[in-house]
């Protein structure tokens, strides 16, 4: 067979896979799909009872702990007696939230003044928690396009630099990762498009570590929908590379879910060794709305943004000020 005729065998065989496999594969999906998450439900019920784990005075490290999701965990995680390492760049703030862990019950919470998007700041928070602790458990509008990039030094080297640095400390001691994702990593939403690519390269990266590691560390991904937050009082980067906060955004278009609730449910979930949580839980039927009519959330998503305000209270805040959610 020469060369010309094994393109057209190829061709051919593209052609009948392009006309077979997408209704084979919903077969399989519609078939299959209730048998394999039946028995995933059943065993998260069990583990939600008996398999919880008790993380009494197991060292955890939360970053961006100042405000926001990051602030409820450390709370969620004093409660339940952990010791913490709590680091943000706003060194003042962080202080006071310690405070207040310890005041709900962590025996210990040490504060990490660091930027995540500085691998040495990143190295710190991890040493810092190895020396005081002795051990680790718990990683077209734009005038320069090149300005966004600290949205992705936050985002998401911000949380592979801190991971980078902990990971042999992970393998010795069992440890758990918990990292902060987002729905945005599967929801276009519009005017967040750097954002959204953050997040998704986060998950992709979490999930490639997630083989990578085996079964020495556990990974729990998160993808929070709508929190009460900065985000969506419409944190987003101008085109001249500074962070505005518009706070009329989202909350007259998508009800938004307390960041205190959202902690406690993160908490609980990788107490119980899950490997993703969508937290409110209704929120995922993005995802199955993306998987299987990606051009009906589209249409979703531009109806929202045709009804979000473009103008509002705003204010400037330095761009290295992103809040990882």
């Amino acid at each position: 067979m020469n060369t010309t005729e094994r393109r057209k065998t190829m061709d051919w065989i593209h052609n009948v896979l392009n006309i077979v496999a997408p209704p084979f594969i919903l077969l399989l999906v519609c078939l299959f799909l209730p048998l394999f998450r039946l028995p995933k439900l059943f065993i998260s019920i069990l583990h939600s009872f008996f398999f919880t784990e008790d993380v009494a005075g197991k060292v955890v490290i939360i970053t961006g702990a100042a405000s926001g999701i990051g602030e409820q965990l450390a709370y969620e995680y004093a409660r339940r007696r952990a010791r913490l390492v709590l680091a943000d760049i706003r060194g003042k703030i962080l202080i006071k939230v310690a405070d207040t862990c310890r005041e709900m019950g962590s025996p210990d919470a040490v504060t990490v003044t660091a930027d995540v998007t500085d691998v040495n700041d990143c190295k710190c928070i991890v040493d810092s928690a190895i020396s005081y602790f002795g051990r680790f458990n718990r990683v077209e509008d734009y005038v320069d396009i090149t300005k966004a990039r600290c949205v992705m030094d936050v985002n998401f080297w911000g949380s592979v630099c801190v991971t980078r640095f902990a990971i042999s400390h992970l393998r010795n001691t069992g440890g758990k990762i918990i990292a902060m994702a987002s729905s945005a990593s599967w929801v276009p939403m519009p005017t967040l498009s750097i954002y959204n690519a953050s997040k998704a390269a986060l998950v992709a990266f979490y999930e490639t570590l997630r083989v990578e590691v085996g079964s020495d560390i556990h990974i729990t991904i998160v993808t929070p929908g709508f929190i009460k937050s900065e985000m969506t009082k419409r944190k987003h980067l101008a085109g001249d590379g500074q962070m505005i906060v518009d706070v009329t955004a989202f909350r007259k278009v998508i009800p938004l879910h307390k960041a205190d609730r959202c902690a406690q449910a993160i908490v609980k979930s990788a107490c119980r060794g899950d490997r993703y949580l969508t937290e409110p839980a209704w929120y995922r039927v993005t995802y199955w709305l993306k998987m299987f009519s990606p051009e009906l959330l589209e249409m979703l998503l531009k109806l929202i943004y045709l009804h979000v305000p473009k103008h509002g209270a705003s204010s400037n805040i330095r761009p290295t000020e992103v809040k990882t959610e």
